[in-house]
């Protein structure tokens, strides 16, 4: 009887620890019914549609007036199409093509396709605050792209990557899409059977479940035991990218850069050309940008042209943004100021009968980035409705420069050129080599990760710098001086000092001591310059161009023919 009585409690306990852990389990294993207002998932907090951009939810609301969806500018030629540009300076919305320019100002319907008015039945661009926003029906008529609307809550979602495969998925039965990879988590939307759902990341964190987006733009998880099986899909548009011409030489580019900086120094051509071999482009510096409002100076001749296509030369006139008083960013930021710039380039241009231009603007910053693209654009539109090539010149790629959009330039121009020089320049704290081996190597490698090779061409130099080591007082001071490949050989010579060819820079190296200062050169000539154009062919590119006429020896004509003709 006594052990009765303790045998009971015990039951009675073991009872209860059971159920108790039957709940438990029951409890752990039960899926969570909640769901989660999507208004909250979107983090709607503010009038406006989310915008979900194929995988994407964008930060920042669209704007939604009179029926009609806006998009916010950054969005748009961040993400969506480059080519609109916005000019906060002078309220104007500008798209440009290959031939045409297209403008529209603020709260308008009208627009402008070069001379010819237009309009639509929506405000194209609005302001709210400082930013831009571009009705969504106008962008989609330059840009391929499809969206849907959809309510409760308020979204659009944007399909704009065509032709990139995608893993998508059919539901095999009714199923709950959650908020996180977790029976316990909150639930989005309900899954209906047959439903589609493009898959983004499969067993994520072996869950059990995959990511996924719906069609209506929800993304969430799903278990995988609710789904078919997977299949590709690779989305497709009616929408036909526009197709830039090019007017690009029929051979190789062989271009001599010949500085101009007076009028009477153009009668000096024929000397110039003299003893040169297979040049076919002669490029003289007779523009420059001279005040803020667009105006450039001119030192151009006809007596030039005519003499350079005599002996079958083009001319392609270069215009630089040196001139101490101005700043190309004011002229390049304003529509009117950058208009103007262009239409004096192009009167120039034809007045002389030039073949093409070729622009050399090294003081752009990065804030004047976009300017500048649409700058090249706009004029790349003038050129090529006149038969003249456009040529641009840049630095080699790096990341402090990309903001001059090789890319882009490479689209709506004809000839990128990359200036493989001044790898050490005047203001380097250390001396160093004009144009190493590598740094052409490099240059030419990464350029052509942005520009095709048939629109390439390499710059490289005639001249090297003699650098010149001084210490006083335990403080050492570098000064340099560029010198013609006769005037470098001089000094050497002079200084009786012994060249030595350099394996790792691919130049011959020579230093010496003179008057308590120490001089280091890292000399071009014949033999440095066959290994740079080695490189330019083996890569396949457009050509070459030389900076400058008169500072070569007249022996390496033999070399650039030699691979001009390959």
């Amino acid at each position: 009887m006594k052990n009765k009585k303790l045998v009971l409690p015990l039951i009675f306990t073991v009872g209860i620890f059971i159920i108790v852990a039957a709940v438990f389990i029951i409890k752990k294993n039960m899926p969570c019914n909640d769901y989660m207002n999507l208004a909250e998932y979107y983090g709607e907090s503010e009038k406006g549609y989310t915008v979900i951009a194929e995988e994407n939810i964008n930060k920042n609301k669209a704007l939604y007036e009179d029926g009609h969806i806006y998009l916010d500018d950054e969005f748009v030629s961040g993400v969506l199409n480059k080519r609109f540009y916005w000019d906060a300076n002078e309220n104007l919305l500008i798209y440009t093509t290959a031939t045409s320019v297209i403008k529209a100002g603020l709260d308008s319907k009208t627009y402008d396709i070069n001379k010819s008015s237009n309009t639509k039945d929506y405000v194209i661009a609005k302001l709210r605050g400082d930013k831009l926003y571009i009705a969504l029906d106008f962008i989609k008529e330059y840009t391929a792209l499809e969206y849907k609307t959809y309510k409760n809550p308020n979204r659009v979602v944007l399909t704009y990557k065509f032709g990139d495969k995608q893993k998508w998925v059919q539901a095999d039965e009714e199923a709950k899409l959650r908020f996180e990879p977790s029976i316990k988590s909150r639930i989005l939307i309900d899954v209906k059977k047959k439903d589609k759902l493009r898959i983004l990341e499969e067993n994520t964190d072996k869950s059990g479940f995959d990511k996924v987006l719906s069609e209506s733009g929800v993304i969430g998880y799903i278990k995988m035991s609710s789904l078919g099986d997977t299949y590709e899909y690779v989305p497709k548009t009616d929408f036909v990218e526009e197709t830039y011409p090019h007017t690009l030489l029929s051979g190789k580019v062989n271009l001599l850069w010949h500085q101009v900086t007076t009028q009477s120094a153009n009668a000096n051509l024929t000397n110039v050309l003299s003893g040169t071999k297979k040049v076919n482009v002669i490029a003289p510096t007779w523009f420059g940008t001279s005040d803020n409002n667009g105006n450039i100076s001119s030192i151009a001749s006809y007596d030039y042209v005519e003499k350079a296509h005599s002996m079958g030369i083009q001319v392609w006139g270069l215009c630089n943004d040196f001139a101490p008083d101005m700043k190309i960013g004011k002229v390049l930021s304003r529509t009117s100021r950058r208009e103007r710039l262009e239409k004096n380039l192009l009167a120039e241009t034809i007045r002389y009968g030039l073949d093409g231009i070729n622009i050399d603007f090294e003081n752009v910053k990065k804030a004047n980035g976009d300017d500048f693209i649409q700058f090249v654009r706009e004029l790349g539109i003038m050129c090529r409705n006149n038969g003249i090539v456009l040529s641009i010149d840049n630095y080699p790629p790096a990341s402090y420069s990309a903001y001059y959009s090789r890319n882009e330039q490479a689209a709506v121009a004809d000839y990128v050129i990359t200036m493989a020089y001044d790898e050490f320049y005047s203001g380097s704290k250390e001396a160093g080599p004009v144009s190493s081996i590598s740094y052409v190597r490099n240059a030419s490698e990464n350029i052509l990760k942005e520009v095709p090779a048939n629109q390439s061409i390499i710059g490289l130099p005639f001249y090297s710098r003699l650098w010149k080591e001084t210490t006083k007082n335990g403080e050492t001071k570098l000064s340099s001086e560029a010198c013609s490949m006769k005037y470098a050989e001089e000094l050497i010579s002079d200084a009786k000092a012994e060249l030595k060819w350099n394996e790792q820079t691919g130049l011959e190296y020579a230093e010496y001591t003179k008057d308590n200062a120490l001089y280091k050169i890292w000399l071009e000539n014949s033999k440095s310059l066959a290994m740079k154009l080695e490189t330019v062919n083996s890569h396949k590119m457009a050509g070459a161009a030389f900076w400058k006429a008169g500072m070569e020896k007249k022996n390496v004509w033999d070399t650039i023919e030699k691979y001009m003709a390959q």
